[in-house]
């Protein structure tokens, strides 16, 4: 894929936000995306996947927001890449990722085949790096030794992901394949990325299984990232992570690294619980407080 033109830096006076699993094709979901509006001229947006299954309206979501914020930076999740039987784009696989790039691409949204863009703080710019990873299996189920038993284990639970039936991985022969290879093109683009200047890197799967501790079905952990990714946030100089996929908002902290679930969710879960940090996570600048639902592993 060709590269798109790399957005200039912005003034220092706006906000690098973020946000993920928007889930706009539910209709008690639609007037949560049509809300949400930056508080200045200059304020990026981070959307970490799962805008809807739809192709249309992934792109209605996306032109909509990118409408109103300085610049949107988008990387798909597992939603964008099912093939349902209502969405008339009968992509598959990696045909509809590339799909999906080039809609972002026309409509000025950086995706994870784009130049990371440089967000401009009051300490020097920041890399926006959008990552697209999808997992390998390898969060298995506490016992098993291999994802064949993990897998039995889900089944034999009752705990399965949707993926299994609608994210074809064509022409990969699983998905673990274009799991192990996104995951290698990623790693050489954030080593080469220059070390002077921080990142935050901004995924719809978290890079640590550590998150999905608190899910109430561990299961489903093994459809929530791999290991492979397990020392980035050390590795690379990262200001902070932003994923979702959980739907458990919160702030975590990981070898003095900030991770933040950004999520939105399913109507059933916000109107449980509300939307405690806001609809919008504010990622940069960031005040050095952690807020009060923090958590971390005490490093």
């Amino acid at each position: 894929m060709s590269s798109m033109t790399e957005p200039a830096a912005h003034r220092p006076n706006g906000r690098l936000l973020a946000v993920s699993d928007l889930h706009a094709g539910i209709a008690d979901n639609r007037p949560i995306v049509e809300g949400l509006r930056p508080s200045s001229d200059e304020d990026w947006l981070i959307v970490a996947g799962d805008v809807a299954e739809r192709a249309d309206e992934v792109a209605s979501a996306l032109e909509l927001l990118a409408g109103r914020f300085a610049h949107v930076v988008w990387t798909p999740g597992n939603h964008e890449l099912w093939t349902v039987d209502r969405d008339p784009v009968r992509l598959r696989g990696l045909a509809r990722y590339e799909h999906l790039v080039q809609v972002c691409r026309e409509l000025g949204v950086t995706t994870p085949e784009d130049p990371y863009p440089l967000w401009q703080g009051a300490d020097g710019p920041v890399a926006v790096a959008p990552v697209f990873l999808l997992y390998d299996y390898t969060f298995r189920v506490p016992g098993a030794e291999t994802k064949e038993e993990s897998l039995a284990r889900a089944h034999e639970a009752g705990v399965v992901c949707t993926d299994e039936y609608l994210l074809h991985p064509d022409p990969y022969l699983s998905r673990d394949d274009w799991c192990r290879a996104r995951v290698a093109l990623t790693q050489q683009r954030l080593a080469a990325h220059d070390p002077d200047i921080p990142l935050v890197i901004a995924g719809h799967w978290p890079l640590l299984r550590e998150p999905t501790s608190v899910m109430w079905y561990p299961e489903f952990a093994q459809w929530c990232g791999t290991e492979l990714t397990a020392d980035w946030h050390r590795r690379f100089r990262v200001a902070a992570v932003v994923y979702g996929h959980l739907h458990i908002p919160r702030t975590t902290w990981h070898d003095g690294v900030r991770f933040e679930e950004v999520s939105i969710g399913y109507p059933r879960e916000w109107r449980k619980r509300g939307h405690p940090r806001g609809l919008l996570r504010q990622i940069l600048p960031y005040d050095g407080r952690q807020p009060a639902d923090a958590e971390g592993d005490g490093s």
